[in-house]
Parts: C-alpha cells; sequence; structure tokens
C-alpha cells in the first residue's frame, strides 16, 4: 500500500509531534521496551540454566547477543527475537486471502504475499454441487467455471509442500471465492493471529476479512445460506440477476472501512476489528467525508486519540 503524502500546517505539524512524543515516553515505560534489542545488543541470560539460543540470536564471545531489531522472548529455555517488522511467515490454520494467478491442471495457482505461491487442489474444495466424491476429467475441464485468473479467493493454510510452497483448502462455506468489495494489501505484522478473522459488521452490512498474510478484504455481506444455494443452482435466477448490483449505501461503507484500515496501516497500529470499527465511528461522529479519511487533520486526530488511549492504559496499569 503507497504512503500517504500528506501536508501539514505548522500548527499540525505541532499536534502531530506532540503525539508521537507522547506515544515513545509511553512505550518507553513498558516492560515490553525493557526488553527490545537492536543488532549487537547483549542478551542477558544465565549460563547455568542451559538455555537453547533460537532464531535472531547469535553466541560471540560467551555472550548471547542479538542478530535483529525486535523484542527477546523466553520460552523455557529457548531465547529468541522476535522481529517488530518481518515478512508473512506462514503456519497451519492461517486464514489468509489471495488472487488466482494460474489455472493449472488439478490446481489453481494463488498469489498470497509470500516468498512462494500457494496452491488450492482441486480435490481440497467442495464442488459446485456439494456431493462428497473422487473428482473426475470433467471436473478437471470444469475448473475455469469456479475459479478463473484475477479471482480473489479465501482459504485455509493445509501444510507445506516438498518445495516450500503453501497447500490450501476450501472446505467450509466461509471460504471460497470473495466478491463484491476491495481487497487491501498492509504489512502482515500488523494482522495478528486470533480466534477469529471473519468479522460481520451488521450496522454497515459489510464482511471484514483479515488475512494473517497481510490480503484485507472488504465486501459486501454474503450469507452462508445463500452462498451455498447459488454454488448449487447451475443458472443464476432473475432475482438474483436483479439483486446483483450493489447499494450504493453499501459501497459507501466500504470505502469509508477500507480508508479507515489504509490510514491505520499508514501509521503503523495494529489491525483488529475493533480499531477498524472505532476509526469509522469516529470518521461519522466528526462528520468526515469518505475522501477527507486521508487527509492531514483526521491523520492527526487519529494519532492524538491512540496516543490519549495508550496514556490512559500507562495509568491503569500503575
Amino acid at each position: 500500500m503507497r504512503d500517504l503524502h500528506l501536508s501539514l500546517n505548522q500548527t499540525q505539524r505541532v499536534r502531530l509531534q506532540a503525539a508521537l512524543d507522547q506515544l515513545e515516553s509511553d512505550a518507553s515505560s513498558t516492560a515490553a521496551a525493557a526488553a527490545s534489542v537492536t543488532v549487537a545488543d547483549t542478551i542477558p541470560v544465565n549460563h547455568e540454566d542451559n538455555i537453547l539460543k533460537g532464531h535472531g540470536t547469535s553466541d560471540l564471545d560467551g555472550q548471547v547477543v542479538a542478530t535483529l531489531c525486535g523484542v527477546v522472548e523466553r520460552v523455557n529455555k529457548l531465547v529468541y527475537v522476535r522481529a517488530l517488522r518481518s515478512r508473512y511467515k506462514p503456519e497451519v490454520g492461517d486464514i489468509i486471502v489471495g488472487r488466482v494467478i494460474e489455472v493449472a491442471p488439478k490446481r489453481w495457482r494463488l498469489e498470497i504475499n509470500f516468498s512462494q505461491d500457494a496452491v488450492l487442489m482441486l480435490s481440497s474444495m467442495n464442488l459446485p454441487d456439494g456431493i462428497q466424491r473422487r473428482r473426475t476429467a470433467v471436473d478437471e475441464l470444469n475448473m475455469r467455471s469456479i475459479f478463473i485468473e484475477n479471482d480473489v479467493i479465501c482459504a485455509e493454510v493445509r501444510g507445506f509442500q516438498h518445495d516450500g510452497s503453501l497447500h490450501l483448502q476450501a472446505r467450509s462455506q466461509k471460504y471460497g471465492k470473495l466478491e463484491k468489495g476491495q481487497l487491501l494489501t498492509v504489512p502482515p505484522y500488523l494482522v495478528k493471529r486470533r480466534k477469529q478473522h471473519f468479522h460481520h459488521l451488521e450496522q454497515y452490512d459489510v464482511d471484514l476479512i483479515l488475512g494473517c498474510n497481510g490480503f484485507v478484504w472488504v465486501g459486501q455481506h454474503v450469507d452462508t445460506t445463500t452462498k451455498e444455494s447459488t454454488l448449487l443452482s447451475d443458472e443464476p435466477s432473475d432475482k438474483e440477476e436483479t439483486n446483483n448490483a450493489v447499494p450504493p449505501e453499501t459501497r459507501r461503507n466500504i470505502c469509508r472501512i477500507a480508508n479507515a484500515i489504509r490510514l491505520l496501516s499508514v501509521i503503523g497500529l495494529t489491525l483488529s476489528v475493533e480499531s477498524v470499527t472505532e476509526t469509522v465511528e469516529e470518521s461519522v461522529r466528526a462528520n468526515v467525508q469518505i475522501n477527507e479519511m486521508l487527509g492531514a487533520e483526521f491523520y492527526v486526530q487519529t494519532v492524538e486519540r491512540e496516543a490519549q488511549r495508550r496514556a490512559s492504559l500507562v495509568r491503569k496499569r500503575r
């Protein structure tokens, strides 16, 4: 995602700098800051415990030093450095959003913001007829009736192949093709792994999918029962064709939520359904237009609001 090029006036610069200084002071007072290291910093450890040196650490003159900038993590005897900014590292069970780049024999190849492409096998997803059976040559010939190039798909990481590429599966109705929305790209480290990555914002009639790989989908809400009935039907009905267009109000909601995600990504704040909803509600409360959400004034207001929130949390801990 491209960074915002904001033209701040003198007052906005002073407000922004004050908010950033407050965020820095709050961060330095937390326990995480005491465990943060840069390259070549010494990590204090007790050598009598027979520690295990993990990722981001090295042995230099009998001391454990960091080879990455990040936070020191300890799991029993294992000591490693968790980088604050890193590329997407897939894990089994991750919910990802990808784009089809190739329709190959018995598989689709997807681009998922990773060093290698992911593979979705024909046998790893439900067929349109919904019947559990072996895939035949006819199913392979009809693969383009399911997904074609540039289709956006939501799936789950099933495992790794011998060449290091990802093996995906989409055997649930919540997975599959995504339509009538926007695909956003954010840094993967801003999306934390949670129990729920599918969110239905009922007040906006919008579905929000936070992909662990940094691809975020914002689109019109699709009911799983409606999606299943659409897959089972060979031809769309007249009613479905009439209701194919997205209502203007839903389009505005999609754009407002997408701009909120863009703004939080540029600032560098962790993306969650709570932070996105709060930003959207604040823009509505302040009567900020959709195109003005990426402006200088709302940018400074968002940073100030985050600084106030973190300052209140620090006071409560004390």
